[in-house]
This record gives C-alpha cells, structure tokens and sequence, in this order.
C-alpha cells in the first residue's frame, strides 16, 4: 500500500455504539471506514467498493459472520479479514481460519490492540506472495510493452519511458493484463469485470470506470498516449497492440 494512501477499513458489526466507537478511533488513526450492521449490506458495498480489510462481527442480524466471509471468499475476493468475537472458542478459530481469515481479537478488546492487529494484518497482506490476481490472472506473467510503457507484474511496478517507476495496484494491473492477452479483440465490459474481480462481481459495479480513469492517468501525466487503448461505449473496451 502507498504510505500516503489511507487503508479503508469496512466494519461489520451489528451493535451500534461499538461500531461508532470503532470508526471514530480508526479514522483519528488515518483509516478511511464503512459501517455496515448486517451481512446483506456488506456483500452489496463489497460488490461496488474496495476495502484493504474487513473487520467481521461472528453473530450478525441476518447470517453468521462465517456464512458472509464463506461468500466473500467464493467471489474470489481476497479482501483481509479480522474476526470481532466475544466467545474465545477454539472451534471458531478453526472454523474461522479454515474459511480464510487473517486473525481474531476478542471482544472486549482495546482500540490500541485492535489497530494494531489491523496494521500487521495490512503489512502481511501488503507482502505476501500471492501471485493471482484472480483465478484468470497470474502475477509470475514475463514483462510485456502496453501503451508505450513497460509492465512488469512480477515487481507490481510500471517503468515509463521518461524513466520514472511507479508501483501499481492488483486491480489495475489486472485490467491491464486482460486487455494485453485479448489484444486487438473487443472486450465486453462484463468480461472484464469478472476476469479481474472473480465470475460472481456484479457486472454493473462502477469500481472498473474509477480504475480505467486512474490507468488512463497514469500514463498521461507519464506523456504516455493511450490511443491504443479505447473505451467502446455501451460494449466494453479494445486494446490495439499493434499501435503500442
């Protein structure tokens, strides 16, 4: 994660004060959160929004805290997850950690031990060695030349051809790299939404419109023309590989 960037943190949790209380802490910590007191809300925000961590309540209103991130793992969202619990079961645990979460704090819990379980949560899932972005695409992919820059997604990193560097997100490089294999072909908007957030995404989410702007920001302010590169309006997007 950019050192600049805020991480934004979704709460699950149906008990008010203690979710009010949560975000007010985060966000004093220079955290971005989203409250959300039921399954049904969070799965819809997760289908629009990105989170870099998820902070999950075991006993919601409607479905346990165990059926929603048995879902969120399904869609293939690799989001980070931290239990909030008040019983210290063994059996959750396993439960919990076999589902894939990334740890459990017990209620109650100091704020200062919460944020600091979130931030080595942040720092492990910011190095870890995963090399799918989803199932369709892999981060070992050699170097490749798109829109006069060089990619590289095994170093997450975009080497311009002004010399500047610059690290880029999972999600962008992941829309990139579908474009690159599907060269000089049209690709549906659909497509490409669930080539890169997984097959069940909601194909209507706006998250891919605020992630090709940021793309095509990119390499314009690197002096880098994205001509190539072409928005099919009502159809989806076609990438010309021979003009690169």
């Amino acid at each position: 994660m950019n050192k600049k960037a805020k991480p934004n943190i979704m709460i699950v949790e149906d008990e008010v004060d203690l979710s009010t209380l949560i975000a007010e802490e985060l966000e004093e910590s220079n955290m971005f959160t989203q409250i959300c007191h039921n399954g049904i809300k969070a799965e819809s925000l997760l289908s629009n929004q990105f989170f870099n961590l998820i902070l999950l309540d075991i006993n919601l209103p409607d479905m346990s805290g165990f059926d929603l991130l048995e879902k969120i793992r399904k869609n293939e969202d690799y989001t980070p997850v931290i239990f909030l619990t008040a019983n210290d079961s063994e059996i959750d645990k396993i439960k919990g950690f076999g589902l894939g979460a990334d740890d459990f704090i017990n209620k109650p819990f100091s704020i200062a031990e919460l944020i600091a379980r979130i931030q080595a949560v942040l720092r492990r899932s910011e190095t870890a060695r995963d090399y799918h972005i989803s199932s369709d695409i892999c981060l070992k992919d050699d170097s490749f030349s798109f829109c006069g820059a060089q990619i590289c997604p095994q170093n997450l990193e975009i080497k311009f051809k002004n010399g500047v560097i610059e690290k880029i997100g999972k999600k962008e490089l992941g829309i990139i790299i579908h474009l690159y294999n599907q060269s000089n072909k049209v690709v549906p908007r659909k497509n490409l939404i669930h080539a890169v957030w997984g097959i069940h995404a909601n194909p209507k989410s706006r998250s891919l419109d605020q992630y090709i702007v940021n793309i095509r920001n990119r390499f314009e302010k690197a002096s880098c023309s994205t001509k190539s590169f072409q928005t099919i309006h009502g159809v989806g997007y076609f990438y010309n590989g021979e003009q690169s």
